[in-house]
């Protein structure tokens, strides 16, 4: 989990892991008050706010019957924070989450300090994030990818690629009476309507949150009156990412005329039904608490509602630098090879037609998909992004700053 940038890696391996602190399973919406104790029993600031102090449950053992202690916290997060480098830590997507961190210290067993450079409200959210597990000390990052241990309610039997993830119960788990389950079988289906019809008819108890269309949800909910089915708000955005060091796409106007030319309305009709919402990078109101107000977002280039406008603008700016109808700018749309990547990507490429801009779509494996916008393997791409915390030290700093893995655009 600590080496990748996707919620589809979280969804299925969490469950053997825990973290310090984690959000309320229970509450429909994550926030700082949400915030209940896992792996620590209990957490408090010093005077200055640059201390976090936890008091960690005592008796809790690994998988592989080792004892967890303050030094597997340590460990963790002396890694992912980049204050200690190792040459078996692949990626770090979240070290820079971490920035802030000065020094990890622990005292005995049982208790563990994060001194920062300067206070930091959010850090415990960040900590609470299920892109923040506490990893072993004793078991190599290689092994982790192919036979995590965890002190999790769930223990790692078996990944068959693209076929399943199997999970068994941990009868030694630490938080008694749980889990309620004997186990847990992740299916690999990469066809979203094999997954819906199989969802229908029982042979899955549930399906991945955000790949249920509005249309989708309407035949659920038709064929399995039984299901219970829930459009939330989710902190992930659907966005086009320009390689700005590939030309021409190094000339800043011509990335000013795809925004222009984006209807994010028409994005919202044809894949929501008009049930997501336009915002920019944080999420939009009335669920979050950072969302752009709406008189400054119709400023933004391509969130004018007046989107004929737009488009003249944008078309203004490609007729002057030489492209038209019969000599239009070809480029390939690279995304991820499953439906909430690829279907935007067909919106978006029929969308910057109107501006003499000629798309392919060039559909990639989700194995190396984040590796390859990593390296800059692209010109144009669409992409989704997921945020683990919906706060600015979370989105602005991941996925903005110079220093970010995560700022494939740059």
């Amino acid at each position: 989990i600590h080496e990748e940038a996707t919620i589809s890696t979280v969804f299925p391996f969490m469950p053997v892991f825990n973290n310090l602190v984690m959000f309320d399973q229970t509450k429909l919406k994550a926030g700082i008050d949400t915030i209940v104790p896992d792996l620590a029993t209990s957490w408090a600031w010093d005077e200055s706010k640059t201390k976090l102090t936890f008091k960690l449950t005592q008796g809790v053992k690994w998988h592989d019957g080792q004892p967890f202690t303050a030094k597997d916290v340590k460990c963790t997060f002396d890694l992912v924070s980049g204050l200690v480098k190792s040459d078996d830590f692949r990626k770090n997507p979240r070290r820079v989450w971490y920035h802030n961190v000065k020094e990890i210290t622990v005292n005995g067993d049982s208790e563990v300090s994060f001194q920062l450079n300067a206070p930091q409200p959010s850090f415990l959210a960040l900590l609470a994030s299920g892109y923040s597990p506490v990893y072993p000390c004793h078991v190599a990052q290689r092994d982790m990818r192919t036979k995590p241990v965890g002190t999790g309610p769930f223990k790692f039997v078996e990944f068959k690629r693209n076929e399943s993830v199997k999970l068994a119960k941990n009868p030694d788990y630490f938080k008694k009476g749980l889990p309620h389950l004997d186990g847990i079988e992740y299916r690999v289906i990469d066809n979203r309507s094999t997954r819906i019809l199989a969802f229908i008819a029982g042979d899955l108890d549930l399906t991945f949150v955000s790949d249920v269309t509005v249309a989708g949800l309407k035949d659920v909910s038709a064929k399995a009156p039984k299901a219970v089915c829930q459009f939330v708000p989710s902190n992930n955005t659907i966005n086009m990412i320009v390689n700005a060091g590939a030309p021409p796409f190094d000339k800043p106007e011509i990335r000013k005329a795809m925004a222009l030319a984006l209807d994010r309305n028409a994005f919202n009709t044809i894949l929501a039904e008009g049930k997501s919402s336009v915002g920019v990078v944080m999420l939009p109101g009335p669920e979050g608490k950072w969302a752009m107000p709406a008189d400054v977002l119709a400023a933004i280039p391509g969130y004018n509602p007046d989107t004929a406008k737009n488009i003249a603008e944008a078309r203004a700016i490609m007729d002057k630098l030489g492209y038209s109808a019969t000599n239009p700018l070809k480029v390939k749309v690279s995304t991820r090879n499953i439906p909430l990547y690829r279907d935007p990507a067909v919106i978006f490429i029929d969308q910057m037609k109107k501006i003499h801009i000629e798309g392919e779509l060039d559909v990639v494996d989700s194995t190396i998909w984040h590796a390859k916008v990593q390296r800059k393997d692209y010109s144009v791409g669409l992409n989704t992004t997921g945020v683990g915390v919906d706060d600015p030290d979370v989105n602005l700093v991941e996925n903005y700053t110079c220093k970010s893995d995560r700022n494939y655009t740059a």
